[in-house]
C-alpha cells in the first residue's frame, strides 16, 4: 500500500506545471519514514514522475494560447523542429539534462508546447532520470544514516561545491 501511495505522490508532484518539489524528496521521505527497499521505491519513485511529465507534456498544448505570445510559440516550434530532427542528439540531450540537478518542468512543457510526441523522449528521460534519483536518494540515505560522521568543511566538500557552482555556471551563461 506504501508502494502506491508513493506512485501517487510522485506523480502529484510533478505533476504540476509550476515548479514544485522533487519526487527524489517524495522517494527519500517514504524511504525514510516507512524503511522501504530502496531500489523499489526508486522504481515505483521515477515510473510515478515519468507518467506525470508524459501527462504535463499532454495537456501543455491546451494552455498554449493562454500562456505565450506569438512568437514565444514560434520559438517552441523551431524548438520542436530541432528535437524532431536528429533522434539521437534528442535522446542524448535529454539523458544528459536529466543527469543534471535541473528541474524537468521546462523540458516537458517546452516538448508539450512545441507539439512534440512525449513517448519520444521518454525512455532517455526514463534511464536519466533513473540515475540522478538513485545518486540523490542514495546521497541522502547515506547522510541520514552517517549524520554524526559528516564534517561538512572538508576539501573535498569545498571542491565539490566549486565544481558543481562551476557546473551551474556553465549551463546558465553559455548559450
Amino acid at each position: 500500500m506504501l508502494y502506491v501511495l508513493l506512485f501517487f505522490a510522485a506523480l502529484l508532484v510533478d505533476l504540476l506545471p509550476f515548479f514544485g518539489p522533487p519526487a527524489w524528496t517524495v522517494m527519500m521521505f517514504f524511504q525514510l519514514c516507512y524503511h522501504l527497499n530502496i531500489w523499489c521505491v526508486l522504481i515505483v519513485g521515477v515510473l510515478g514522475s515519468a507518467l506525470s511529465r508524459y501527462l504535463l507534456a499532454l495537456y501543455m498544448p491546451y494552455l498554449d494560447n493562454k500562456v505565450l505570445n506569438k512568437q514565444k510559440d514560434e520559438d517552441l516550434k523551431f524548438f520542436g523542429e530541432k528535437m524532431n530532427s536528429n533522434f539521437w542528439k534528442t535522446q542524448t540531450f535529454v539523458i544528459f539534462y536529466t543527469l543534471l540537478p535541473l528541474p524537468s518542468t521546462p523540458l516537458f512543457t517546452v516538448v508539450g508546447l512545441s507539439k512534440i510526441n512525449p513517448l519520444r523522449i521518454i525512455m532517455a528521460f526514463l534511464t536519466g532520470k533513473f540515475l540522478s534519483d538513485a545518486l540523490m536518494v542514495h546521497a541522502v540515505k547515506f547522510a541520514a544514516e552517517n549524520v554524526r560522521n559528516l564534517h561538512a568543511l572538508t576539501w573535498k566538500s569545498i571542491s565539490g561545491i566549486m565544481v558543481g557552482l562551476l557546473i551551474l555556471l556553465v549551463i546558465l551563461f553559455i548559450d
